[in-house]
């Protein structure tokens, strides 16, 4: 993984973990060993499928930048939708608690596009070109006289 993508990465993961191991916690208190399986592959789901995204975003960004705003748009309705089939499918299993399952996907899905919008804010990601202005200025332009 190219080191901007860890540095994109890892600060949203991280919080979106976190907010796992809290519904797992929360969990487990509920309904014991199930409800803590039902938070932990909660929040496995949203954080692979969120990952998924937002590596297949930047890959469309380097190769398709004029149509990175429209596939964003997309992406994060798809995987809202998918989030939500998850929660449909898995809604009568007795492997692990669904209701806890189910709200480890929506805390951990808040976690993740908060603490994205967060990390967004923090990086120094340059929205002109800095070499352009460079080789702006060793061009003389003008007569040489």
């Amino acid at each position: 993984m190219p080191s901007l993508d860890a540095r994109i990465l890892l600060p949203i993961a991280v919080p979106t973990a976190a907010a796992g191991a809290v519904t797992a916690v929360v969990g487990a208190v509920i309904d014991g060993g199930t409800g803590a399986l039902g938070g932990v592959i909660g929040a496995a789901v949203v954080i692979v499928f969120m990952g998924a995204g937002i590596l297949g975003l930047q890959y469309t960004a380097k190769h398709w930048p004029s149509l990175f705003q429209a596939m964003g748009l997309a992406l994060y309705t798809f995987l809202l939708l998918v989030l939500f089939v998850f929660v449909a499918v898995f809604k009568d299993t007795t492997a692990f608690n669904p209701k806890v399952f189910a709200a480890a996907i929506i805390v951990c899905t808040v976690a993740w596009v908060v603490s994205m919008a967060f990390a967004h804010k923090k990086a120094k990601i340059f929205y002109i070109d800095p070499d352009s202005s460079e080789s702006e200025k060793s061009e003389k332009t003008g007569s040489s006289s």
